[in-house]
């Protein structure tokens, strides 16, 4: 099928996702220009096919990428597995799974009431259970297209120099839930373009998936383990509107005679709804366990003000955050508690809850990288 005719096309961020209806039955090709969006339901028979060049006109030739695979219920994926990110569309490559625990207060409030909970600040408790979510390589290809996130996908790290503010990135690097996988195989013994595809991996046609680790991913991960960790997820819906933090520690500087301690955040917002809503402004409440509180307010994140719609619902950005302590809360539960603003389409405003999560250092931490380890 080298010349798939679009018949029905999904607009997602600055590209054209493209699908040809052959029938109840037999394939059913999706086709994409510039390699990310969103997808209709998945089949075994189901093949991707992706446009040889960004916003092409409908009817044109495009490029088979590969086959997509029934996503897993059950049990985990392996190393080397090739999937499409289901909420922001981009290639990728699995390379490891992180076991973390997830505080959902969604379930937690649904749940009869326990017994409160003194690290909570006079909050309900809200027992963590455990969810997979994988270390991946996006394909480079996508990443000037992934409209819904900040900047480019990246995984940043403090420098080992004396700047004790100063970071650095490794780009397309990212952290990938369980449920966003959607699985596909490819012929292609590079299908993924980053430039640690085939330092991480090998190919090899009598595995499942076709790709290998190599013994650098292994010491990679080893070595870098500490400030690649993710161990805790934290998870609130108010008004339809989710909100999703994933902390990480990065390690300790010293200036001006004291220690610093440093944690980069993730965090994602999605409209579980059809009613279109934009984040107008943010407000933090940061409690650092020396005792000092700090209130920040501001317009929108990370200089955006993103709007969330039915065909573009989630955004995800990433920041950075420093105590002169070891340890420390953000949004914490006491009240007021930590908030997103949000507006309507008739102007009318409303808050939504920030889960409150901690900030945990590494008692027993090493020199932070410096770059790659290998």
């Amino acid at each position: 099928m080298a010349g798939c005719v679009a018949r029905r096309a999904l607009t997602v961020g600055s590209r054209w996702w493209s699908r040809s209806l052959t029938g109840t039955r037999g394939p059913r090709p999706f086709c994409a220009a510039g390699g990310a969006g969103a997808f209709p339901p998945v089949a075994t028979t189901t093949t991707l096919r992706h446009l040889s060049s960004r916003n092409r006109p409908e009817g044109k030739v495009l490029e088979t990428v590969g086959v997509f695979e029934v996503p897993k219920q059950n049990g985990k994926y392996e190393t080397g597995q090739l999937f499409l990110h289901s909420v922001f569309g981009y290639r990728g490559v699995v390379l490891f799974p992180w076991q973390a625990r997830l505080y959902d207060r969604d379930v937690a409030s649904a749940a009869p009431e326990k017994a409160e909970n003194p690290a909570g600040h006079g909050s309900k408790e809200v027992k963590g259970k455990t969810h997979t979510y994988y270390q991946v390589l996006i394909d480079a290809r996508d990443c000037p297209h992934i409209s819904q996130r900040s900047q480019t996908e990246a995984v940043t790290f403090l420098a080992n120099h004396d700047d004790s503010r100063a970071l650095y990135a490794i780009p397309g690097l990212d952290y990938v839930s369980h449920e966003d996988i959607l699985p596909y195989t490819s012929t292609d013994q590079v299908p993924i373009q980053h430039e640690l595809f085939e330092r991480f991996l090998l190919y090899d046609q009598t595995k499942a998936p076709p790709f290998v680790a190599r013994e650098t991913l292994r010491a990679w991960q080893e070595k870098n383990h500490p400030w690649l960790e993710l161990s805790d997820v934290h998870r609130e819906t108010t008004e339809n509107i989710r909100v999703t933090v994933i902390p990480f520690y990065m390690g300790m500087r010293e200036a001006q005679n004291s220690h610093v301690y440093w944690w980069r955040y993730c965090i994602r917002l999605e409209n579980l709804d059809s009613d279109v809503v934009q984040l107008r402004e943010r407000h933090w409440r940061i409690f650092s366990l020396s005792g000092t509180l700090e209130t920040v307010r501001g317009r929108g994140v990370v200089g955006r003000e993103p709007v969330l719609s039915k065909e573009q619902p989630a955004f995800q950005y990433s920041s950075h955050v420093s105590l002169q302590a070891s340890s420390g809360h953000m949004c914490f539960s006491l009240t007021p508690r930590g908030t997103f603003r949000f507006e309507r389409p008739d102007g009318s405003h409303f808050d939504v809850r920030i889960p409150p999560f901690s900030l945990e250092s590494n008692k027993d931490e090493k020199t932070p990288p410096s770059g790659l380890h290998w």
